[in-house]
């Protein structure tokens, strides 16, 4: 598998969870009303992932030859929480089986 591909894929779950990060501290913040702590942690840490991932599919999409429609797709799920997990399995596991 290319660099960029695998890049990718770690860049894909690294923002997964750290939208899991912010949820848990938007909830500490908001619902249980304990400070904002989580969200200042993971507010940056899932903004620079999210740039990161944003660029990780317009680099994986030139190493792999994607199609406008899949890096279209791919940008789109950088915006609901733990899409970028499903995309990631879609485009990469479609590929590892083409190759099998």
């Amino acid at each position: 598998m290319p660099t960029a591909l695998r890049l990718f894929r770690y860049v894909a779950i690294a923002e997964a969870c750290s939208w899991a990060g912010l949820l848990v501290g938007m909830y500490f913040k908001y619902v249980a009303a304990t400070g904002d702590l989580g969200v200042k942690i993971f507010g940056p840490v899932h903004g620079a992932l999210f740039v990161l991932y944003v660029a990780g599919v317009l680099a994986a999409a030139r190493a792999g030859g994607w199609s406008r429609g899949t890096v279209v797709l791919g940008l789109a799920c950088s915006v609901p929480p733990f899409t970028s997990l499903w995309f990631e399995r879609r485009t990469l596991g479609r590929r590892e089986a083409l190759t099998a």
